[in-house]
């Protein structure tokens, strides 16, 4: 494991000779236990909401008519379940082995692809959906054993990665806002509030959760996320005991986002985990073809593999984990949990799970080291049987850490040297692009591929590093992938 710039031992801290403290390298990175504690917790409750949002996803039919957990109708149960299970596993296992503040969960997008078009292609069942994943997870860990994937993420230039981190500050805020329903779509566009205003007591609780957070940080009180969370969720759960305001819709504009802020029947209740094991890898060779197999499994990889660069920098950043060369430590580790996680998520049949750029939240409140995504994966493995409990804490309550993190991230835009052309327009293009299209991966590689283009423009084609102009082709096929899935019949 690499030494990082965060490594330095505090003198608060130099006479801590605990064994914990020893593998983790708490005190030799600033932090503490108690800290690092804290920071899985907040990062566990940012994160939280993919419990209620990945069995929505993936609850619809496949394209034989049946749904994912078996049977004709929906088990969000169970998906609920195993989506727990498999987020507490792997982000454990990120911190046992990558020693690194980063969780990992069921990624977005990627279950979206899942569900609206891989088990929609005639033919194909739940099964071969998840099947694709497992194949994906195969082929990105391939890349990462063989020294593919760490070494395109030391190929990016510099500045390049700060403007990825600040993308991403934006594009979390914009997930803490839409989560929390202080900005909302609408067929031509993005609207604020309810008419324009903040109308309804969940956005009140979602501003106020904000406000705590704010004071907090102002005021240098310790846990000041967690406090926001806390004291937004109590004030969640009085306002709809007093309101009963159930779940938001077009028809209760004024109710909460995907959970209601209330505990019905007992906290615990026994998991099914009936979607585990509901894979196949051979099936989608049966029914669509190695070439249609090939293009599916591309389409996620990419996603997948540049989405976790973008987070991994993201993280590293805000905890001042890079090295001198903007590296973080034990990258190859967390490349090789990541891959894994892919894998994982595909064996599971709840999708591949990737790293959280949620994560920051933890790390904004000290998080240095792995212990902070092992207390993470053990709350989601709690989740298993209490996830009533955890259903108590609304969008509204957890999304004001998402913002305030954005805010945080955004703090390293002064590190692009904004006077010089050729830095700023990729950054720019990397910046817009990722909360403007909702996708790291598209901010990415508009921002690659802007570089690409600056510098053959200044006549330095030669100084691009190779891996760069690989990643520019794949950008380039990426972007054009609709049209190409429509060329070979799997759109």
């Amino acid at each position: 494991m690499s030494t990082s710039i965060a490594e330095k031992q505090s003198p608060a801290a130099a006479g801590s000779t605990s064994s914990i403290d020893r593998l983790f390298r708490i005190s030799r990175r600033g932090s503490t236990l108690a800290t690092e504690i804290r920071g899985g917790i907040v990062t566990f409750f940012a994160m939280a909401y993919i419990l209620v949002l990945n069995p929505l996803i993936l609850q619809g039919p496949d394209s034989t008519g049946h749904y994912l957990g078996g049977g004709t109708a929906p088990n969000i149960p169970a998906i609920a379940a195993g989506t727990a299970l498999v987020a507490g596993v792997m982000s454990i296992l990120m911190g046992s082995i990558a020693n690194y503040p980063i969780a990992l969960a069921a990624g977005l997008g990627l279950n979206s692809m899942v569900a609206s078009t891989i088990v929609q292609i005639p033919g194909m069942t739940w099964a071969d959906g998840m099947g694709i994943i497992v194949i994906e997870g195969f082929v990105i860990l391939l890349l990462v054993l063989t020294g593919l994937r760490e070494a395109i993420f030391r190929a990016v230039p510099r500045f390049l990665r700060a403007a990825i981190s600040v993308s991403l500050g934006l594009f979390i805020t914009l997930i803490g806002l839409l989560n929390a329903g202080l900005v909302h779509t609408f067929p031509g566009g993005l609207s604020f509030g309810i008419n324009g205003s903040v109308g309804s007591w969940p956005l009140v609780v979602f501003v106020f959760g904000v406000v705590v957070i704010i004071v907090g940080l102002i005021r240098k009180v310790k846990g000041a996320v967690l406090w926001g969370i806390l004291a937004s969720t109590v004030f969640a759960l009085i306002a709809e005991a007093i309101g009963h305001f159930g779940v938001r819709g077009d028809k209760n504009p004024m109710g909460w986002a995907l959970t209601v802020p209330a505990l019905n029947g007992s906290p615990v209740n026994l998991p099914d985990f009936s979607t585990l094991g509901q894979f196949s890898v051979v099936g989608p060779f049966q029914k669509v073809g190695v070439v249609a197999v090939a293009v599916l499994a591309f389409s996620i990889l990419l996603s997948d593999f540049f989405d976790t660069l973008g987070t991994m920098i993201a993280v590293g950043t805000e905890g001042g984990l890079l090295d001198k060369e903007g590296n973080p430590p034990s990258a190859r580790q967390i490349l090789i949990v990541d891959s894994m996680g892919a894998m994982a998520g595909g064996l599971g049949g709840v999708s591949s799970n990737t790293v959280f750029v949620e994560s920051t939240t933890g790390v904004a409140e000290g998080a240095r080291t792995g212990i902070a995504p092992i207390v993470t994966g053990t709350l989601f493995l709690l989740a298993t049987f209490l996830s009533p409990l955890f259903a108590m804490v609304p969008n509204e309550a957890a999304a004001p850490a998402l913002v305030t993190v954005g805010f945080l991230m955004m703090q390293q835009v002064v590190d692009i040297d904004w006077k010089a052309l050729h830095i700023a327009i990729p950054s720019f293009m990397t910046i817009a692009m990722a909360p403007f299209a909702f996708s790291i991966s598209v901010g990415i590689g508009a921002g690659f591929l802007t570089y690409i283009l600056v510098e053959v423009a200044r006549g330095k084609a030669r100084t691009i590093h190779p891996l760069m102009w690989g990643s520019g082709v794949v950008f380039v096929v990426y972007f054009l992938l609709d049209p190409i899935q429509k060329l070979l019949g799997v759109a």
